[in-house]
Order: structure tokens, then C-alpha cells, then sequence
């Protein structure tokens, strides 16, 4: 039976990574997939939906403006059945468009995977992830760590001291190095001012030993 996943986590917990896998697998048996990415979300090119370890798709492009229902539909139309919709970074989704998401499941009979964020860099919902969790079948976490070791549940977005940036857009693509998944309580301690994060994001050792 067809359903709506809405996979949330905090920045850097893996989603695309797993976006991608979830489509390599309904590939490998032969069904077809669609992933819609939303155009503002640019930072691998055009249309193109990449994960931090080099994993990379192409995407179908979506404006906020978009019926997806309608987007997905043309696509059953035009190329034949699908296995599943993906959608990366679904926070950025309107309501109307988590509503059309919920009737491709509905109408279409077609289970659609949502990955995206659930809160911005004030600890606030974003639009579609509000909508998300409030409508999804299914909710499952993507977990990652903060610095201290707890599981990081909130994002902040910092300077070039590694200090609190507590205004601005809640979206502001690129500069990914400006965020930084933390735990609740760390999160609470960096927005009050009283501490600082290391901006470094060292790469794994992937030739060590060899």
C-alpha cells in the first residue's frame, strides 16, 4: 500500500545519501523512479541531486509555484508507471505541495519519500516540514551527532568566528560550512553567545593504511 515518508534529520545526517540508495534500489528491481528537487537548491548544478560522498542523480526540477500531483501525473503519462517519488530537500515544499504529495499517494497509488530538515537555524519549522510531519503515513528520524557526542537534533547557522547568526533568511543556499547540526542544549548555549564552533569538517581517512 502507498504511503508518505517524511526521513528528517538535523544538517549533514546523510539524506540525499540516502535519497539516492532508496532509488538505486527500486532501480535494481526493475521500477521506475522520479526525484524532484526544488530549483533553488542548485549548489551540484542544475536538476542535479548529489550527496556529500560523491553519489549523484538526476533530478526533476519543481518551483514552489508547481502542482507536483500534476508534475507527477504528466511524468505516469508521458514515460509509464513508477516505483516511487523522491523528494530532496522537502522542507523547502509549500503546504499546497505537501498536500499534492499526500494525492500522488492517494490518487496515484504511488509511494512518495520525503527527506528534508526539520527545523531552520532559529530552532523554527520550515513550511513544507511542518506540513510534513503533521500529514505523513510514516516519520522516521535520520540521526547524527553534535560535537559533544549527544544526537544532534537542531541546526545553527554561524559566522566566520564560529559565532551564532541569530537573523537573516531562514534559506540561504550554499555556504553548507555555515551550518552545523548540535544538540538541543548546545544549540540553546551557541545562541545565547556562550560558546563558539570549530568550522572544520575533515573528510574521512579513506586512505589511511593503505
Amino acid at each position: 500500500m502507498a504511503k508518505l515518508y517524511f526521513y528528517y534529520s538535523a544538517m549533514n545526517a546523510g539524506k540525499t545519501t540516502t535519497l539516492l540508495q532508496s532509488a538505486y534500489n527500486y532501480h535494481e528491481r526493475g521500477m521506475r523512479t522520479v526525484i524532484l528537487t526544488p530549483r533553488l537548491d542548485n549548489r551540484a548544478g542544475e536538476g542535479v541531486v548529489a550527496s556529500r560522498i560523491g553519489l549523484k542523480a538526476r533530478g526533476l526540477i519543481f518551483e514552489r509555484e508547481d502542482d507536483l500531483l500534476q508534475l507527477v501525473a504528466a511524468d505516469i503519462a508521458a514515460r509509464g508507471a513508477l516505483g516511487c517519488v523522491l523528494v530532496d530537500e522537502a522542507q523547502f515544499l509549500s503546504k499546497n505541495q505537501v498536500w499534492q504529495l499526500s494525492e500522488i499517494v492517494d490518487k496515484l497509488k504511488v509511494p512518495v519519500l520525503a527527506y528534508g530538515l526539520r527545523t531552520d537555524f532559529r530552532g523554527e519549522l520550515f513550511e513544507g516540514s511542518q506540513y510534513l510531519l503533521a500529514w505523513a503515513d510514516n516519520l522516521i528520524e535520520i540521526k547524527t551527532i553534535c560535537h559533544t557526542g549527544k544526537k544532534a537534533t537542531m541546526v545553527v547557522r554561524v559566522d566566520e568566528n564560529g559565532r551564532a547568526v541569530t537573523d537573516g533568511p531562514q534559506v540561504e543556499i550554499g555556504g553548507n560550512d555555515r551550518y552545523v547540526s548540535v544538540s538541543r542544549s548546545e544549540f540553546k548555549k551557541i545562541m545565547a553567545g556562550e560558546g563558539r564552533i570549530d568550522l572544520q569538517q575533515p573528510q574521512l581517512p579513506l586512505d589511511a593504511g593503505l
